[in-house]
């Protein structure tokens, strides 16, 4: 089975895979995330995703290399990490009361056979009417600086919303694993079978 390098080091995608694969390498795919002169969502996150996992290929012969990234959009516009407080609360504003798309682009590359899968998972977050005593006060308890939308769902953020759809709510922490699992059965990785899995 060829050695996994998860093309992120984002320490949530790194916790979902965890959870799923017993071993794997983490690399920073040093890759410009700008979005494109009016470039969709949808196209900009497995754009990206794809160049995050080609980027590591020079370093990882013949790896299987992940790649993930993710955006939200509301009103037609695409909310990134807002870096700091104040674009945080300027984020979670322009959400309150609405519903708000993440699209997560996806990409496995098996950079020995010169292999690529991708994809893009939408999921749809509805907002509370959020007062903006409530959104000073869940920026200042979880700084989700480095989050897309500005909130962590896994967290205290499950508490903004009024509903959740969409079909695998990883997808919302940043990594969908579901499709990661099936892109990874295609080159007979599967962490149900006892071969793949080295778990103590």
């Amino acid at each position: 089975m060829p050695a996994i390098v998860l093309a992120s080091t984002s320490p949530y995608r790194r916790m979902l895979l965890e959870k799923v694969l017993p071993d794997f390498i983490c690399a920073a795919p040093h890759v410009d995330e700008t979005a494109g002169q009016g470039e969709a969502a949808e196209v900009l996150v497995e754009r990206l995703a794809i160049a995050k996992a080609r980027a590591l290929a020079d370093d990882f012969p013949n790896h299987l290399l992940i790649g993930s990234d993710q955006v939200a959009v509301v009103d037609g516009r695409i909310l990134g990490k807002p870096g700091n407080a104040e674009n945080a609360i300027d984020q979670l504003t322009a959400a309150k009361g609405k519903t708000v798309t993440f699209y997560t682009g996806l990409a496995v590359y098996h950079s020995g056979q010169d292999e690529l899968l991708s994809c893009v998972e939408p999921f749809q977050v509805t907002f509370r009417k959020l007062s903006a005593a409530e959104i000073k006060g869940y920026v200042e308890l979880e700084q989700p600086f480095n989050c897309a939308g500005s909130f962590k769902s896994e967290g205290l953020g499950i508490s903004l919303f009024e509903s959740l759809r969409g079909d695998d709510p990883n997808s919302l922490v940043g990594l969908p694993v579901i499709q990661l699992l099936k892109m990874l059965r295609h080159w007979q990785v599967n962490p149900l079978l006892p071969e793949n899995n080295t778990k103590s």
